[in-house]
């Protein structure tokens, strides 16, 4: 795998939703194939194609394959929070609700604001919308021009 290889990658993320999910899926195939010595990358990008075009159910073991085997860096922290998203859109909300608690506490970086949301939506679907609301109002408050303080606060306080 080089930095060709990952370019070319973006390039056919970049066709999401301007072709069928079968080709976008096949091309996404295709691709990964050409680094059959990163079997886990391989593994997440096919899971990654299979959850953005709808296929859940596909994703799923796809991203526990690809963190089994040993994923690694920003592409293992988007495997969990993904892997989570699809949790919960299989009806699985307890696990989803565990692996993002465990992101939150044992991780940290860009995508601290992403765990807190997609936290978020699986509290609310478990029922625990008080606290889901409070970790959204947390993240947003960074982002705001105004009212950042005040939010952050009563986001502490629900």
């Amino acid at each position: 795998m080089d930095e060709n290889w990952e370019i070319q990658l973006q390039n056919i993320w970049m066709k999401l939703g301007t072709v069928s999910s079968e080709e976008f899926i096949q091309t996404i195939k295709d691709h990964v194939k050409l680094i059959s010595d990163a079997q886990a990358i391989s593994d997440f990008e096919m899971a990654c194609a299979y959850d953005s075009t709808g296929y859940e159910k596909e994703a799923e073991p796809l991203y526990r394959s690809a963190l089994d085997k040993g994923l690694t860096g920003l592409r293992r922290r988007r495997a969990r929070i993904q892997l989570a998203s699809t949790l919960r859109n299989n009806g699985k909300t307890k696990e989803s609700i565990r692996i993002l608690r465990e992101e939150k506490e044992n991780h940290s970086d860009e995508l601290d604001d992403a765990v807190d949301s997609f936290l978020a939506l699986s509290l609310s679907s478990a029922g625990e919308h008080q606290e889901a609301l409070s970790l959204v109002l947390k993240a947003i408050s960074k982002y705001l021009p105004r009212y950042n303080n005040s939010l952050a606060r009563y986001a502490e306080n629900l």
